[in-house]
């Protein structure tokens, strides 16, 4: 027989679909593309075989499987065989030096980010793909760890240059010993391009999920919404809420969605009554050992009374209590991590720091009004979510709540809560409800052990998983989720997510186990939340999306937004803040594929609000805030809300620009992230400065990188957009001539496609966004016209929703209110506002203005008319 990589064994020249013979070639240790050696010193125990030889049959939809047929010549899959089987084996697939790398890996259980290289082993561990760079042939290559069977693969780095796969089961009696596709590898002339291509062969190889072009996306997506958890963390209770929601109303932007995020649920620890909630928990992290004991609302929830918030006899509520609690959390935490690092140095009596924990938990329970209320909650066990107890009525708790929000604060569309993938952190209490739970204990996968430390970890660690009989999935899923629904919550925040990996050695493995929930997750979102309802978070490792995306087409992009920062830097509160731009904007790249990215919440009144502002405003996805009671910044908002709390969301998902995909704009001190999207009538560049801090290696850590903290110059072009990535944008990239428009420093240009870039100088934690619009020749070529937008807004292209020109007039439909600016050439002759003439101001440099009111019967819709 021939070795496995011998030409005589390969099936690309046979088997091939296409006629045209395929890119990759398997040959004498080297893996080629179009005859450039990617990779070399492949082991003679790796196979690659061809797309169509291994998947000749789908039951993907015919459409998504012609389509991969078709391109089917441009990649294969890669296998290894060892003569041991095993739960978990580690194959190089070769070796790579020179060549540049951009990658995602994760650095924690739950996130990843990018990281950049020129060697099979400058990888990452736990890296979810690798994209190279092939010059030679003006292409991109990308490698895809994928699933095959019951084990799911990733990359790690090898020595010498080797690039190395590991496959795992997560289950000692889950074994094999060769693969056949446990990676598939592509080639295309366009990076972007590349990836739909991929992950399109990918989901008709495996079809266990769904494309988002497949999907429907959540109709908070083109939303303003508010987020509790930086406002209250756990101390969140609905009089807080309902100020909140006040507080924005009053403030003329009543969100359209909300998100009750973690502290609304039936917890406790082990140990306590088993009946009753753990009282005055205020930091995450506190909560990470407590189980569900319930699975309703707690009695914080439960006791609410319908009508109570706008009757007579209002609760009392201090909108500053919330931030009092968290100041002195904050400083028990401290306390306790200075009695720690005491104990770690060697120090023996630790009364002293006993005494001032103490001391200060005391203070804490005072605040809380000495141990929290005298009522006692039901101690009914929740059975099929306690929806048919008779402590319920539509007078009281969650139900109630919901209702009342709905009634006061019209246009609240969306109400979501939150719950961890296993229920609470901790999970279920076993016992505690009708389904089979039982506690079992956290086993990391070797792999994790290069990841950054984390509190999550540590705590889950420490307490277990109360883990609800996989067999019962849809049962546990249906149960909370058709009881929140009955009481008007619309969807589900679902967090913690890579929890079952620590789980599944008595589950038959990480995928068998992640089958069962997803699967239940799915058709309980379908069933009770309009197949849309879901936000995916802490879920940035490839299995999720590989097995959990046949449903959810939403979910978050970055790790969570930092109001400080957790590792105590002396920058405080800015350094993280452009490391999370760079997780949202390079793990769009694979995460847009399966879903609807998620840039998350940040906090209007912080010191870099803008810089995340701006990002929100092109991202591409929804916009939402955390914002703390009494802590908004309105004119901030209004920079990105329409009044009707809409907004002028980009049609695709922001992506990084091809000249920063293999540079690390975090820490090189001359890198810019450039991200690109488009609108309906032009397309948007943002260019940001996030330089000051990011991964190492050695310290398994992010960190900050003080040096690299400064003014950086660049440039852009209107090339730089991919206005090929939709079709209905496609036309926006033919046009000779640009306006441009820059919405911080107020500039108006004009470019054509063979203009000279135009450079920029950005500081540290700020950013410009460029607005390129097609210029249109009116009047037989005597005028030139470009609608920029209404430019109190950021994204002021997405204010623009209908043009038509024809020879002598220009007319637009915009939406919002605000100073609407256009690029004309000469100065119209007239201009009107929904049929009436209305002043406009002309300036020689072309720049055309007209004040533009908000017309609330209209959708807040204005048609403008510019004649010449």
């Amino acid at each position: 027989m021939a070795p496995p990589n011998d030409p005589a064994n390969s099936t690309f020249s046979a088997l091939i679909a296409s006629k045209k013979d395929n890119f990759f070639e398997l040959n004498g240790g080297k893996l080629s593309v179009r005859n450039v050696p990617l990779l070399t010193d492949i082991p003679t125990n790796v196979t690659f075989k061809s797309f169509s030889s291994v998947c000749q049959s789908s039951d993907a939809p015919s459409p998504l499987f012609d389509r991969a047929q078709s391109l089917s010549f441009k990649g294969g899959f890669l296998g290894f065989s060892q003569g041991k089987s095993s739960d978990r084996l580690t194959n190089s697939l070769g070796k790579f030096t020179g060549r540049d790398f951009v990658s995602i890996f994760r650095f924690k259980t739950w996130w990843s980010t990018q990281w950049v290289g020129t060697s099979g082993s400058d990888v990452q561990m736990e890296t979810q793909w690798v994209m190279l760079d092939i010059p030679e042939i003006k292409s991109y290559a990308v490698v895809i760890p994928i699933i095959e069977g019951k084990f799911r693969s990733a990359l790690f780095p090898g020595t010498d240059g080797h690039l190395l796969i590991c496959a795992e089961s997560g289950s000692t009696q889950a074994k094999a010993s060769s693969f056949n596709s446990i990676a598939y590898v592509h080639v295309s002339e366009n990076p972007y391009t590349l990836m739909k291509e991929a992950y399109t062969a990918v989901r008709v190889h495996l079809n266990t999920f769904k494309l988002i072009e497949e999907k429907a996306a959540p109709p908070l997506v083109n939303k303003f919404g508010w987020c509790t958890w930086d406002a209250f963390y756990l101390t969140v209770e609905p009089a807080g809420i309902w100020h909140g929601v006040k507080e924005f109303a009053d403030g003329g932007l009543t969100p359209r969605f909300l998100i009750i995020d973690d502290g609304w649920q039936s917890i406790n620890n082990d140990g306590e009554n088993p009946h009753e909630d753990t009282k005055n928990l205020v930091l995450g992290g506190t909560q990470m050992t407590a189980r569900l004991h319930r699975l309703d609302e707690c009695e914080k929830f439960r006791k609410y009374k319908g009508g109570s918030m706008v009757g007579p006899n209002r609760p009392t509520f201090d909108p500053k209590k919330p931030k009092l609690l968290i100041s002195k959390a904050i400083e028990i935490e401290v306390a306790e991590k200075t009695r720690d690092k005491a104990a770690l140095s060697g120090v023996t009596d630790l009364s002293a720091y006993e005494i001032e924990i103490k001391k200060l938990n005391k203070e804490l329970d005072e605040m809380f009004g000495g141990g929290g209320s005298d009522e006692k909650a039901n101690t009914s066990s929740s059975k099929k979510g306690c929806s048919s107890c008779s402590c319920k009525t539509d007078e009281f708790g969650m139900k109630a709540f919901t209702k009342d929000l709905r009634t006061n604060f019209k246009g609240l569309d969306d109400i979501y809560v939150w719950h961890a993938l296993a229920g609470a952190w901790g999970g279920v209490r076993p016992g505690a409800t009708h389904l089979s739970t039982k506690i079992v204990p956290c086993k990391l996968s070797p792999g994790l052990d290069g990841t950054m430390t984390d509190l999550a970890v540590v705590k889950i660690i420490e307490g277990s998983i109360g883990l609800v009989d996989p067999d019962q999935a849809d049962d546990f899923y249906d149960s909370m989720h058709s009881y929140l629904s009955s009481v008007g919550i619309t969807g589900v925040k679902v967090d913690v997510i890579h929890t079952l990996e620590y789980v599944s050695e008595d589950y038959g493995g990480r995928v068998e186990l992640a089958k069962a929930y997803y699967k239940g997750l799915s058709k309980s979102v379908a069933k009770n939340f309009n197949g849309t309802g879901l936000i995916s978070s802490m879920q940035q490792c490839n299995d999720f999306f590989f097995l959990g995306t046949e449903q959810i087409s939403m979910g978050r992009v970055g790790d969570d937004f930092w109001f400080q920062d957790p590792n105590g830097d002396p920058m405080g509160v800015y350094w993280l803040q452009g490391v999370h731009m760079i997780h949202c904007a390079y793990n769009s790249m694979w995460m847009g594929q399966f879903i609807q990215p998620d840039w998350d919440m940040f906090q209007s009144d912080h010191l870099c609000a803008k810089f995340h502002a701006g990002s929100r405003a092109i991202c591409g996805g929804p916009v939402y805030v955390s914002d703390s009671l009494t802590g908004h910044d309105f004119n901030l908002l209004q920079k990105l809300v329409f009044p009707d709390g809409t907004i002028p969301k980009c049609l695709h998902f922001a992506l990084p620009t091809r000249d920063c995909l293999f540079k690390n704009p975090l820490f090189d001190s001359k890198t810019i992230l450039k991200i690109w999207n488009f609108n309906k009538y032009g397309g948007v560049i943002g260019a940001f400065n996030c330089q000051g801090a990011g991964w190492d290696p050695k310290e398994q850590r992010i960190k900050g990188h003080s040096q690299c903290y400064k003014p950086l110059t660049g440039s852009v072009h209107v090339s730089d957009i991919e206005f090929d990535q939709k079709t209905e944008s496609a036309k926006l990239g033919e046009a000779d001539e640009y306006a441009v428009y820059l919405c911080e420093s107020e500039k108006l240009y004009i470019a054509k496609r063979d203009s000279a870039r135009v450079s920029i100088t950005i500081q540290p934690s700020t950013f410009e966004i460029f607005s390129f619009v097609p210029i249109q020749n009116l009047v037989g070529g005597d005028v030139k016209f470009a609608p920029i937008g209404l430019t109190n807004l950021f994204n002021a292209g997405g204010t623009i929703q209908g043009l038509v020109y024809d020879e002598t007039v220009a007319k637009i439909e915009v939406k919002g209110v605000g100073r609407f600016l256009a690029y004309s050439s000469v100065a119209p002759e007239k201009v009107y506002l929904n049929g009436g003439e209305v002043v406009f101001g002309w300036t020689a440099n072309g720049k055309v203005e007209v004040e533009v009111p908000w017309y609330e019967e209209c959708g807040g819709i204005s048609n403008l008319t510019f004649v010449f």
